[in-house]
């Protein structure tokens, strides 16, 4: 009888990156361009919106966000960023050393685009043969649990701020921009953003006449991102009567600069300057929801023991 030998199973988490001060921004970027010099004006003003925000927690939550789902799992978990520390190669150096064989690899953007999710796939490969099996999870945009995870952030902070301002607030969910070419070329990215918040607005309870949509942070480069933006929207829904917005951003998972600062300063000012006012709900961050996700969507890849 042959005798069955347990494969050595774990998971890798690929997320952006964040840089740890505002001191490290420059560095960050060419990471972000693969050395390319972006101008002055343009690292300078990422600069000052990461000294207004302190630092970002990106990296802190994403290792927490490891660490909940080997608990949940009972398997070693693993995070490899693509622009900043821990970097890929790191963690994958990690993964050899500890003797895995096969790991499910699951990008912290749910939604698919090869603006996050196809650069994260390149980062992993990069012309290296992976000293390890692998399971490539392309999108989970639409995973029960996510969406209850959104949800449930949702419903709290939305019956909040609505008892707060006295009437029922219009909820623009987002997620962020891209250039409008990839869209052109076939990339899946903005159904997928829109088909979450189309769930968690159902899973919420929401009518359609209480939510609309719009992408964020558009990119400083040339050339069409896609929108509406939510300034325009926050614009939109003040000519129609409104005198406040809640907003919820389904496609980051955790704090960091473009919640931080674009939503939270960005927005938030913008929204003042139209004599309206803003909240936004909860990052999911170390939400057991999400964690519960991630161990459900590995668990379905996972191998079985190998003769």
């Amino acid at each position: 009888m042959t005798k069955k030998i347990a494969t050595r199973q774990g998971v890798l988490l690929l997320a952006h990156g964040s840089p740890d001060s505002p001191q490290q921004v420059p560095e960050f970027l060419l990471q972000v361009t693969n050395g390319r010099p972006l101008p002055k004006q343009v690292v300078d003003e990422v600069t000052h919106r990461y000294s207004l925000i302190g630092r970002s927690p990106l990296t802190e939550l994403t290792l927490k966000q490891a660490t909940l789902l080997s608990e949940e799992l009972g398997l070693p978990a693993y995070v490899g960023m693509r622009n900043w520390k821990p970097f890929i190669s790191d963690s994958i150096a990690e993964m050899m050393a500890d003797g895995i064989q096969h790991a499910v690899v699951i990008c912290l953007a749910p939604q698919n685009s090869r603006t996050s999710v196809g650069l994260y796939r390149s980062a992993l490969i990069n012309d290296r043969h992976l000293p390890f099996g692998h399971d490539f999870v392309e999108s989970w945009h639409d995973h029960p649990l996510l969406i209850r995870a959104f949800a449930e952030k949702l419903q709290s902070g939305w019956k909040k701020a609505c008892a707060e301002l006295g009437c029922k607030l219009q909820v623009i969910f987002t997620a962020h921009s891209v250039p409008q070419r990839t869209i052109v070329e076939g990339d899946p990215y903005e159904n997928q953003a829109k088909e979450t918040a189309a769930l968690v607005a159902f899973e919420a309870a929401l009518s359609p006449e209480d939510w609309t949509f719009a992408f964020q942070s558009q990119g400083m480069s040339g050339g069409a991102w896609l929108g509406p933006t939510v300034e325009a929207t926050i614009t939109d829904l003040k000519s129609k009567g409104h005198q406040g917005v809640f907003i919820q951003p389904i496609g980051f998972l955790c704090d960091h600069v473009e919640i931080l600062y674009d939503i939270d300063i960005g927005f938030k000012q913008f929204a003042e300057q139209q004599g309206m006012r803003l909240w936004r709900a909860e990052s999911l961050n170390d939400s057991p929801l999400l964690a519960a996700a991630l161990a459900d969507i590995a668990r379905s890849r996972l191998t079985a023991s190998v003769a």
